[in-house]
């Protein structure tokens, strides 16, 4: 059980069985129920980061089409193709190559280096092709963008 519905849970019994004031339990849980964050739309930083991790997937297989590489210096070499505008962290780039290696988009071989194993990933011809896809997808994402900017004024 999640701790919000735990703590629901709790409140909920409490009030059936001790009889605790009502409108405090109905307080509570309406607290807790509507406490939903509603993000910064005209952030800039709101909408940078919700960029970067879109296209994470994309700029991984991207920087697998030139050379094999291991997690870190595929994270370097994103950072380097895109002049710092995105910049994967750990928590983002192995994720993403255990559902690319798992889908068969990317493998990889393992080897030790000074006592510890590092996996160097290769892309494959379905991982090309999906990055072909993406490209595709993302060049018309890009007009449409383009074309909306002309109603900004």
């Amino acid at each position: 059980m999640s701790g919000l519905k735990a703590r629901l849970f709790f409140w909920i019994s409490l009030r059936i069985h001790l009889a605790v004031d009502a409108s405090m339990v109905d307080a509570y849980i309406a607290d807790m129920t509507n406490a939903v964050k509603i993000p910064d739309f005209s952030s800039a930083k709101y909408w940078n980061n919700t960029i970067k991790m879109s296209l994470s997937k994309f700029f991984i297989l991207c920087v697998l089409q030139d050379e094999k590489l291991h997690g870190y210096d595929i994270a370097k070499q994103v950072e380097n193709r895109t002049e710092g505008c995105c910049t994967p962290a750990e928590g983002t780039i192995y994720p993403v190559l255990k559902q690319f290696t798992a889908g068969g988009y990317v493998t990889f071989e393992s080897e030790v280096v000074s006592g510890r194993e590092r996996k160097i990933y290769t892309i494959t011809q379905k991982g090309r092709d999906a990055f072909q896809v993406a490209l595709g997808e993302w060049l018309k994402i890009t007009k449409c963008l383009q074309d909306c900017e002309c109603n900004t004024a």
